[in-house]
């Protein structure tokens, strides 16, 4: 006997022991959970964010200890009217004696007035990095509150990056329980339309939502090695609900299918069986295409990047082996309760409930009718269209999503916007860094005055003098030049320019030996921009590794290549229609988003999607063309055998489509400008791969290709050469049994034997090869050939004139 595939022999000892696997699998959960919330999370720190040119200056100011610390600004102005400047230099007076006397403030500046004289504001250092300030701001806000409390007439106000990533987080918090209250209820009720069953509906969401859980605990252990960068849950609950329900549902559709045909023939245990050597199988493939993509954001060297990757690549894992492990074991379970109630009907008397085979739907059949009829036509028109759809992407403008794409709608956003209209000097920054040896001091200090005459003279720089701290030994000196000008604006970009391309080599690059560069906000964001461009290439090229896994595993180079084509056609229709959305500004007219979520893509968005867009087209991809070979192999003609297949598949690909879809599109609502473009443009590319690209192009392609789809491999069309002589085991007999051929690919049918007057045929029932024995107009005995176990022995009615 051949070794059976590892999906069967998984769900084979879960089918044997369902007690043991579903308490394994719940006790893996809790597990997970107590380890991740023991260890805790590794956040990452400052270091693991530094990429170019401001990276390496920020590395030379931190050593030196000239880092630039984090600073909360507390903000006085009137309630109405004008400020009393007295009563708010009071205010600002005792407000600085509350946060001298806290452990977690370094300094204290002074107060300053704004040039309307309508504000005035106090700005408070802290101590240690300002990536971690975020966890030490609480006290400083406490005092602020306090203030407040204390003068009713003013209005006090905090801002800064602690603060505002404390609002953040918050605002980020109560979005995930609104995508939780938009998703479950609607998921509930695909779910409900799919199987009618409320056990049946529970299982995919009760397995979605402990993977969900698994994954969380497991994120956590896992950022020990890969720090955390805040955005793992974010992505966990995105994909996690969709693919544990989609993987369910593939799962549970084809065991549904095979009850249907078997009539009461096959036990629960075998039924199950079937599942795992199709379905089973397709969800190991799907979801290591999925994992493989994933892990190709490592590439990008980046924190961000990585932790995303991190994320899916984690939640994936456990929903896929969720769906081999413990699935088998409820399934049997149901599959035994319902015997028995069936059974007990049947003392009664009651007749047998009568279930019908499912159809394909009118609307699927009359979306697949142009593929069957005219496949050219179609071909050419469906690509024509996507390809028009993926025009825009061509005018796709990137940006680093900061500070001025966050929602107004957090109070320190709105304070930081006051903070700005009252000193423009503030909005910007540029951090000029150089090291050189002590006994150049003079000469960088004399470069550093030539570049402060140059950039006050600059429309682009502030006119006030910029500040220099050098360090104890005169080594390292850094400079602060204002820039008047938003983050993300032209003028900022350009000064940045100026800086880097003419003032520095005039001044600094004079003096012999020195090492300098630009850090900042604006640097940050415009070297993250360049070395996502320079890693792009290298992500891109080893997303070819799913086209190898393609190959590998239907044993067609010409099915790889479709698929890889038909995913970038989905991938590119996406970007598309996310630039008319998004960077057009279609989107804040139809659905009322902030014009600063809509004036440009964020830079991470479109790395992000490719890679996790390739990786999710697989699913379907993978699920559709399986069942287009099955039946291959079972001898049908490829053209049969693609509307076979894709009709076969039409109703768990329309309801893991409206899955999906759901989840994906809930996450356009949150606030966070970067998860509405994601969550948008996931739920359009669903749509399009469930509708268009595996509905039209690609049934009408493989049509048009004929047998050439399996090229190399010659196996299909010897199993179909084989079904159209009459010598093998294929045609209608064949499809109408797969149980009789549980390997995968399927393996020729074997001529029944002949044991004591019983009709034998290969069957798969859990625990290894089996046996199943057909004896009398009606009656099927399933029995081990490995063990004798009276538990096990099981009969079953079987439909009249069904032959093993």
């Amino acid at each position: 006997m051949e070794k059976q595939p590892i999906t069967v022999r998984v769900a084979s000892w879960s089918a044997l022991h369902p007690g043991r696997a579903i308490a394994a699998w719940f006790a893996f959960v809790a597990l997970c959970l107590a380890v991740g919330i023991a260890v805790g999370t590794n956040n990452a720190v400052a270091e693991d964010y530094r990429v170019g040119e401001s990276g390496r200056a920020e590395a030379i100011a931190t050593e030196a200890g000239l880092e630039r610390k984090p600073t909360e600004q507390i903000m006085f102005s009137a309630g109405s009217g004008p400020l009393e400047e007295a009563k708010a230099r009071a205010a600002a007076q005792d407000l600085g004696g509350r946060m001298k006397a806290l452990p977690e403030v370094l300094e204290v500046d002074e107060p300053v007035l704004s040039e309307s004289g309508r504000m005035l504001m106090v700005e408070v250092t802290m101590k240690g990095p300002r990536r971690e300030a975020l966890q030490h701001v609480d006290p400083l806000r406490e005092q602020t509150t306090a203030v407040q409390k204390a003068n009713p007439e003013l209005v006090v106000e905090e801002t800064g990056d602690a603060s505002v990533s404390k609002g953040l987080n918050k605002q980020r918090g109560d979005d995930l329980a609104q995508t939780e209250v938009i998703t479950f209820p609607i998921t509930l009720l695909t779910l409900l339309v799919v199987f009618g069953s409320l056990v049946m509906v529970g299982v995919p969401l009760l397995l979605a939502v402990s993977s969900i859980a698994a994954a969380v605990g497991l994120s956590m252990v896992v950022s020990h090695l890969i720090p955390d960068a805040g955005v793992g849950m974010n992505v966990i609950l995105l994909i996690g609900m969709a693919v544990g329900v989609d993987y369910t549902l593939f799962y549970l559709k084809r065991e549904r299918e095979e009850r249907d045909k078997a009539a009461g023939g096959l036990s629960p245990e075998a039924l199950v069986g079937i599942a795992a050597a199709t379905a089973g199988r397709a969800i190991v493939v799907s979801g290591l295409a999925v994992i493989v993509s994933s892990a190709t954001l490592f590439l990008a060297t980046d924190i961000i990047f990585s932790s995303l990757a991190t994320a899916t690549i984690l939640v994936v894992f456990v929903a896929m082996v969720s769906s081999v492990t413990v699935l088998p074991g409820l399934l049997v379970r149901i599959g035994r309760r319902a015997d028995r109630r069936a059974a007990r009907a049947a003392e009664r008397g009651k007749p047998p409930r009568r279930r019908h085979p499912e159809r394909t739907g009118r609307i699927f059949t009359a979306l697949l009718n142009p593929a069957r009829k005219r496949p050219a036509a179609t071909l050419v028109l469906s690509a024509l269209v996507m390809v028009g759809l993926a025009l825009p992407a061509l005018g796709m403008e990137l940006r680093v999503l900061n500070k001025d794409t966050h929602s107004r709608a957090i109070p320190e956003m709105q304070t930081y916007d006051k903070l700005n209209d009252a000193f423009p000097d503030r909005r910007s920054e540029h951090w000029v860094v150089v090291r050189a040896e002590g006994d150049r001091r003079g000469e960088v200090a004399t470069a550093l005055d030539a570049l402060a005459r140059r950039a006050m003279d600059d429309p682009m720089f502030s006119r006030n003098p910029p500040a220099v701290r050098t360090s104890e030994d005169g080594r390292v000196s850094v400079m602060t030049l204002a820039v008047p000008h938003r983050l993300s604006s032209p003028e900022a970009t350009g000064s940045l320019e100026h800086l880097r391309r003419d003032y520095l080599p005039a001044t600094l690059g004079k003096v012999p030996g020195a090492q300098y560069g630009v850090d900042g906000p604006v640097a940050v964001d415009v070297d993250y921009l360049a070395h996502q461009d320079d890693k792009l290439p290298v992500v891109v090229g080893f997303l070819l590794l799913t086209f190898l896994m393609t190959v590998v595993v239907f044993g067609s180079v010409v099915i790889g290549l479709v698929g890889v084509l038909l995913n970038l056609l989905s991938v590119a229709a996406a970007f598309g229609l996310l630039v008319v959305f998004f960077q057009w500004g279609l989107a804040s007219t139809l659905f009322g988003f902030d014009e600063s979520a809509t004036s440009a893509i964020g830079s991470r968005v479109p790395l992000f999607l490719f890679v996790i867009l390739f990786g999710l087209s697989m699913d379907y991809q993978v699920f559709v063309v399986s069942r287009i070979k099955e039946a291959a192999m079972n001898g049908m003609p490829t053209r049969q055998a693609v509307l076979d297949g894709i009709e076969k598949s039409a109703k768990v690909v329309t309801s893991a489509a409206v899955v999906m879809v759901t989840v994906f599109a809930s996450f356009m609502f949150v606030h966070l400008a970067e998860m509405k473009q994601i969550g948008f443009s996931l739920a359009v590319a669903v749509v399009l791969d469930a509708f268009v690209i595996r509905v039209m192009i690609l049934p009408s392609a493989l049509i048009l290709l004929g047998d050439l789809s399996w090229w190399p491999s010659k196996r299909t069309r010897r199993a179909q050469t084989a079904a159209a002589s009459g010598t093998g085991g294929g045609g209608p007999a064949a499809t109408a049994a797969p149980a009789a051929r549980f390997r995968w690919p399927p393996a020729r049918e074997r001529a029944p034997d002949r044991i004591r007057g019983w009709s034998v045929a290969s069957s798969w029932v859990p625990g290894g090869p089996r046996r199943a024995l057909q004896r009398g107009p009606g009656r099927w005995l399933i029995a081990s050939r490995t063990r004798a176990r009276s538990s096990w022995l099981s009969e079953r009615p079987a439909a009249a004139n069904r032959s093993g």
